[in-house]
């Protein structure tokens, strides 16, 4: 494989209407990290309370479930460019009001809960009707590299936007980065009503729990498309650490029991290593047997979480030279693991995208955004309860065992998915 085919794939930003969109999303993704973070910020600094802090993942994840249903159920009934539109608005909207409250001084914090529920309904119908777009833009083999350049601007924005407004909001406040991300959407926007009529090819029915029903039906028939959700599950609810860092940062890394260098370095190092392998990811263009892809990345991404857990064990018992040695070790398997998720989720969507009627793709992307919500979520109370009976550093390792343990036995199970391979098709335009 030539250098040149390890650098990303931009053939898909030839497409002008994927071009726009994923411009846009550059702006937009700083913007929308920037409330990601003020939102928190500004409820602790009205309240002082975490539990209140705490409530935003039941007035975020909520709205991202029922929603994120729900909407697929809409993109598969209506014209998709209307969906983008009309849910792009509404995030222009609900932007806007946070500007407006934190301006007037507003310190009700059931306000800005409400606000953010509101927020993440518009986000959960947009996601999947985004991602149903694109198979009617660039061509099926192109789809990997498509959603490896959109997941590789995603995960540097949520680097960059908390960096950004962790220094800003001493100096502007909280008004001044709702009001920057209000005006970021803009650009998508623009990006969103310049695409073509995008109305459903083939049968469409109205949307309601019938036609989520029968997203769930269909998906049930399509065993590849089954396990692309199952191999995910294993993965990030076994494997995803994250819940672990401040414990570990402190005990295992010698940081302070507030936070820190090596708090912050644990909490970067998985998206840091998913940019990097975004960057490098030209070779998913070239990949056909894309399930065997997926269950090696799932692989690459348990070892690298098992090293990790190791990593720490070892630092636990040491001092000094030893332990930063094992922090970097730490730091490494994490952007491994990074970079294998990245892979991993760039082909997963591009599976769904291409395998999927074009009836079914905004439901079955609906589940897509469920499922990569909920699992680091169910991960972090799991991983939370096994660290006080066994320790950080054994769930971390143990927990990246079982995603290699789990997956094998998955792909052994059902062999069409490691058997599977993309079909190229020309993209409806």
């Amino acid at each position: 494989m030539a250098l040149r085919d390890l650098v990303a794939d931009t053939r898909p930003l030839r497409n002008e209407h994927f071009r726009r969109l994923w411009l846009a999303n550059i702006v937009t993704v700083i913007g929308a990290q920037l409330t990601v973070v003020a939102v928190p910020a500004q409820i602790y600094a009205d309240t002082g309370s975490t539990a209140y802090v705490g409530l935003t993942g039941v007035f975020g994840l909520v709205p991202l479930v029922v929603f994120g249903l729900y909407g697929g159920a809409l993109a598969d009934a209506f014209d998709r460019r209307t969906i983008l539109t009309i849910t792009t608005v509404g995030l222009i909207a609900t932007s806007g009001l946070f500007w407006l409250q934190a301006l007037l001084g507003n310190s009700n914090v059931w306000v800005l809960l409400l606000l953010f529920a509101v927020q993440q309904a518009f986000f959960a119908v947009n996601q999947p009707t985004r991602a149903a777009v694109y198979p009617r833009l660039v061509d099926a083999d192109l789809l990997p590299a498509a959603n490896a350049l959109s997941m590789t601007i995603s995960t540097a924005g949520a680097i960059a936007g908390p960096l950004v407004a962790g220094i800003l909001i001493p100096f502007t406040g909280f008004a001044w980065l709702y009001l920057a991300d209000t005006l970021s959407l803009l650009a998508t926007l623009w990006a969103v009503v310049r695409l073509p009529r995008l109305p459903i090819q083939g049968v469409t029915q109205s949307p309601g729990l019938r036609s989520v029903f029968d997203g769930f039906v269909y998906l049930r028939t399509q065993p590849v498309l089954l396990m692309s959700f199952v191999v995910d599950i294993i993965a990030m609810v076994f494997g995803m650490p994250r819940a672990l860092f401040p414990e570990m940062a402190h005990l295992n890394f010698g940081g302070p029991s507030e936070g820190g260098t090596a708090f912050a370095l644990l909490f970067a190092a998985i998206p840091a290593g998913a940019v990097i392998g975004g960057v490098l990811g030209g070779w998913v263009s070239h990949i056909r047997r894309q399930g065997l892809a997926v269950v090696v990345a799932i692989v690459v991404w348990g070892l690298a979480m098992a090293g990790f857990g190791v990593a720490a064990a070892v630092a636990l018992h040491a001092s000094g030279a030893t332990r930063t040695a094992m922090l970097v070790v730490a730091l490494v398997m994490l952007a491994i693991g990074g970079a294998a998720d990245m892979a991993s989720a760039a082909l997963r969507t591009a599976m769904l995208q291409s395998a999927a009627d074009d009836s079914v793709r905004g439901r079955l992307q609906g589940v897509f955004t469920v499922v990569v919500a909920g699992g680091p979520r169910i991960a972090d109370t799991a991983h939370g309860y096994a660290a006080a009976a066994v320790g950080a550093a054994t769930t971390a390792a143990g927990g990246g065992i079982l995603v290699v343990v789990g997956v094998v036995v998955a792909a052994i199970a059902v062999p069409s998915f490691v058997r599977y391979r993309v079909t190229a098709h020309v993209a409806a335009r």
